[in-house]
């Protein structure tokens, strides 16, 4: 899995450098040149097709994972996952200096994050139980793989859906000049 994230963060390099040049450029998912030396050993096609690759690779595994943790016995529509803004896990730590530790005590849940207008029109951040898997202590190691996998995973196809935002956003402005 950090091969795919250090090909993401080789991409989103490109495209910040695409960003400070003021002359006009291929777009970034156009450019046919060779990666860098650190992500050319297992890619030999174009920006794009990689991307493609890992996030086909990346929603294949996602799926799976959908089904095998039993997201999908309550929210049956996977494709409806990615209206959620942002999700978070509770009960296993995901920061860096504690990566997988159970928090003693507490339940494990998968938290989805999305904006509604409140009663005056303002959007309000709504959190929403995706899962529900009882007390960390009690979950198998394996188990555990899953549901973290799973909340990574889902993460990743968020920055991929954002970087193709951001590529679609900037042909427009070299359109429009």
């Amino acid at each position: 899995m950090s091969e795919s994230l250090d090909k993401l963060k080789a991409l989103r390099k490109k495209l910040e450098a695409k960003v400070h040049n003021k002359h006009r450029e291929p777009s970034l998912f156009e450019i046919s040149d060779t990666p860098s030396s650190d992500t050319a050993q297992s890619i030999s096609h174009t920006p794009v097709q990689s991307l493609e690759t890992l996030r086909q690779t990346n929603l294949t595994r996602l799926r799976r994972l959908f089904s095998r943790i039993g997201i999908a016995e309550k929210h049956p529509d996977f494709h409806k996952l990615f209206e959620y803004k942002a999700m978070n896990l509770s009960g296993i730590v995901l920061k860096e200096e504690a990566f997988g530790q159970i928090r003693e005590g507490k339940y494990v849940q998968i938290i989805t994050i999305d904006y509604e207008p409140d009663k005056h029109g303002k959007k309000r951040a709504k959190n929403r139980s995706l899962a529900y898997f009882g007390k960390a202590e009690n979950l198998s190691a394996e188990h555990k793989r899953d549901i973290i996998e799973f909340v990574l995973r889902w993460r990743y196809e968020k920055a991929i859906q954002n970087v193709l935002h951001y590529e679609s956003l900037l042909n427009r402005i070299e359109d429009n000049t």
